[in-house]
């Protein structure tokens, strides 16, 4: 008997099976030691050009970008899956409170207060970096890419030997991962008070078809009209409004998701989007309230202070959990300068509204002349959580890469969790053996056996 786990993947109540043998002694071993493919570029194409996506697709992520795709799954046990889940959890509860919601929202833009106990947002994504046992969480974002990207590479996974084929998705969790992707956004829709069913969608983003992530775009406007949603992706000057709804040309939308990072509306460019959203003539998600509830990193100066928690009447247990995985973060001032400075080795500098780890610092990286600019902004300063590793030639111990765990999250549970494998500062989709991968989550019935010091065979089956 198996069940669905918050990966995608199967959890057996099996024993492990021939092909295991004496090797280190936990799971994070396994990333250490396991050299084999689990990409099956077949596979890969299949799913790309037939399955999900459409003829061609997979000849343009090749050009456009070809470091999109690990080759080697990440292994994360169920334990740590847990825990990243109760994160979550205690990140929804503070955020459920009046008291933060009100603190939150009278310093947000008039744009935040609007859309109170409708539409959740949909993607959001809570990152994590994870090394031995200490699992920090470094941020939350609102509009989080790659869920269809990670649909079609746990389309394209295949176990290299006995030992590692409870562990590989299946394409029945894969399906019911996208058909809950679908439900979501039918959701959001009868969130808004709708008493029809959901027919249009827009994904909005500034000139699609420029963005890293354009394939994506083109897999959900494949997975949407496969479910008889007609889906269009557009640039935000590419909508207008007129006679009380928000068209695309002739066609009238009834959703937009929202892949935008002017998150508060605020460009020209988005205007007819920003109308239409203030006279409720379409539902947007994620929505501004979403990003100043969850995304500013300055919340995760509050959720790291023991004091401020406190003072917002949040439970002894949630703050226990939040203080165990909150690296410990605080708002640069221009009076803390000089210790930051000194302390820089060990923090890492962003911008409060910051995405994609643009403008995102290693405090011992810095130049004088960055700290000025950092000093001039709104950042914040975050310990240091150390990111995973994650071995990729057994020939070579140098040859690794750091990994992020992120947890696709819609209402406070978690659908899907993916890796970022890299090189660098932060995840770039820039490093050949890079980009995203799949979680292969170890159940709990393995880990006495990697306890004993058994392991899965890391062969050299590639």
């Amino acid at each position: 008997m198996t069940s669905l786990d918050a990966s995608g993947l199967q959890e057996p109540a099996v024993s492990p099976q021939p092909g295991m043998f004496p090797c280190a002694s936990d799971v994070e071993a396994l990333n250490q030691e396991c050299f084999c493919f689990s990409l099956d570029e077949d596979a890969l194409a299949l799913a790309l050009n037939v399955e999900l996506g459409q003829a061609g697709l997979s000849a343009m992520v090749r050009e456009r970008c070809p470091f999109l795709f690990a080759a080697r799954p990440v292994f994360v046990s169920a334990r740590h899956l847990r825990r990243m889940a109760q994160v979550v959890q205690a990140v929804e509860s503070v955020v459920a409170l009046p008291a933060y919601r009100e603190q939150v929202l009278a310093a947000a833009p008039a744009i935040a207060r609007l859309g109170e106990g409708g539409p959740r947002g949909v993607f959001f994504g809570h990152d994590f970096h994870l090394h031995g046992d200490q699992l920090g969480l470094i941020e939350i974002n609102t509009n989080a890419g790659g869920a269809m990207l990670n649909a079609v590479l746990a389309r394209a996974q295949r176990a290299c030997c006995n030992a590692m084929d409870p562990l590989v998705p299946t394409l029945s969790s894969v399906g019911t991962f996208e058909q809950r992707i679908v439900d979501m956004f039918r959701q959001e829709w009868m969130r808004a008070g709708a008493t029809r069913p959901l027919a249009s969608i827009a994904i909005v983003d500034t000139a699609p078809p420029h963005q890293y992530l354009y394939p994506e775009f083109l897999l959900f406007q494949q997975l949407f009209e496969r479910h008889g949603l007609r889906t269009v992706i557009a640039d935000p000057q590419a909508l207008e409004w007129r006679a009380g709804r928000l068209w695309h040309g002739e066609q009238v939308i009834d959703l937009v998701y929202n892949r935008l990072t002017d998150f508060y509306l605020e460009q020209p460019a988005s205007a007819a989007l920003r109308q239409a959203y203030m006279e409720q003539g379409v539902v947007l998600t994620p929505h501004p309230q979403a990003h100043a509830l969850y995304a500013d990193k300055r919340h995760l100066a509050l959720f790291s202070d023991a004091a401020r928690l406190k003072g917002l009447g949040v439970p002894a247990s949630t703050r226990q959990v939040l203080l165990e995985h909150v690296p410990r973060t605080e708002v640069v001032a221009i009076d803390q300068a000089q210790r930051l400075w000194d302390a820089r080795r060990g923090l890492f500098f962003k911008p409060v509204a910051g995405f994609g780890s643009r403008a995102a610092y290693r405090g011992d990286k810095l130049t004088r002349r960055v700290w000025q600019d950092i000093l001039a902004g709104d950042y914040v300063a975050q310990a240091i959580v150390t990111p995973g590793e994650r071995r990729i030639d057994k020939h070579d111990p140098a040859q690794a890469m750091k990994f992020d765990l992120r947890a696709y999250v819609y209402d406070g549970a978690t659908q899907w969790n993916a890796a970022r494998l890299y090189q660098g500062q932060t995840t770039n989709f820039r490093t050949p053996g890079g980009g995203f991968a799949p979680v292969y989550s170890t159940p709990d019935a393995f880990e006495p056996f990697a306890q004993r010091g058994l392991c899965i065979r890391s062969g050299p089956q590639e």
